[in-house]
């Protein structure tokens, strides 16, 4: 038997209360926004968006190169050709990153309730770091062989090379291909969510109205 929409029913089950923060929390208007306040039309605003640009490329090259496997990207025309297209989205993606972080922090992103989205877009910056550095471990060359062999020694002075062995190639693989890029594809989400949530910071002289 079911219940009318607007029944005390309905209206206690868990998701209808999850509806309604979810509708609370990011309207629709604030979620699909088809405006913008002017001060959106700096440059320095772009690079938010080039960095989720360059982060779709990274995942899109980094799904083909994981089902082709090493050696098809070693020795293939194509592979090398996907290869360096992930490389230089990764290189793209920390230039772009960079750029987004301090500018934003010259201009006190965290104002206006927006301290959370502040450390969500740090926390992903540090988690992108472990990712690239993951990386680098399984390109299975020369470099990744003394990239481990030279890092190894460090996270053992620190404690932590027992659960992190970076020369484990295969741990290393799973850490790059599953684990962090789902740490950083899920701040990533929480982070624009929240700036749909809170708006784009204003510049420090700039009043948040929002233009026709």
């Amino acid at each position: 038997m079911t219940t009318r929409a607007d029944s005390p029913a309905e209206r206690r089950s868990w998701t209808s209360r999850v509806r309604e923060r979810a509708e609370v929390a990011l309207p629709p208007d604030k979620l699909l926004p088809d405006r913008q306040p002017e001060y959106v039309a700096s440059w320095i605003y772009v690079f938010g968006v080039a960095t989720i640009a360059a982060l779709i490329f990274i995942v899109a090259s980094g799904v083909v190169l994981t089902l082709e496997g090493p050696q098809w990207y070693h020795v293939s025309a194509v592979g090398h050709f996907v290869n360096s297209v992930h490389l230089w989205s990764v290189e793209l993606f920390f230039v772009f990153m960079v750029v987004h972080l301090w500018g934003k922090f010259w201009m006190a992103a965290w104002r206006g309730r927006r301290v959370m989205t502040w450390i969500t877009g740090v926390v992903s910056f540090l988690a992108s770091i472990g990712a690239a550095f993951t990386g680098y471990l399984v390109q299975t060359n020369f470099d990744s062989q003394w990239i481990s062999s030279e890092a190894k020694d460090g996270l053992n002075s620190v404690g932590i090379g027992a659960w992190f062995n970076v020369v484990n190639v295969g741990q290393m693989l799973l850490w790059h291909v599953v684990l962090l890029p789902l740490v950083v594809g899920a701040i990533v989400v929480w982070h624009v969510l929240l700036v749909r949530r809170h708006g784009v910071v204003p510049p420090l002289d700039a009043r948040e109205e929002t233009s026709p």
